[in-house]
């Protein structure tokens, strides 16, 4: 799953999602990510969801994390033993992953519903 890059969160990223969170709480490590629209509108993560990753955070087994595939930011699924990495929303599908093409880990995740 794509997502696109928004902007460091030290710098006060001013995204109308954001303004449930206290920025100040967050690691100077952390940027912001908006999942891209082909992720569709079912499932834990769909498009326009906004997530907020740590670069400095080490995956641990199960970890939603960015990593660099094909020069594009992509949303994947660490396993453990071996460092694999799965397309988030994909079964079957593992590629080995290495630590230069790591964007950071997941830390939270925020939705704004309209009515």
């Amino acid at each position: 799953m794509r997502v696109e890059y928004v902007g460091p969160l030290s710098e006060g990223v001013n995204h109308p999602e954001m303004s449930c969170f206290n920025i100040k709480a967050f690691p100077e490590t952390c940027y912001l990510v908006s999942v891209h629209e082909g992720a569709g509108v079912t499932g834990p993560l769909i498009e326009g969801d906004m997530l907020i990753v740590d670069e400095a955070r080490s995956p641990g087994h199960g970890d939603l994390v960015i990593v660099d595939i094909e020069g594009e930011q992509r949303l994947v699924q660490v396993w453990r033993p071996g460092w694999r990495v799965r397309p988030y929303c994909r079964q079957g599908e593992s590629l080995p992953a290495c630590a230069e093409r790591l964007r950071g880990v997941v830390i939270s995740q925020t939705r704004r519903y309209v009515f």
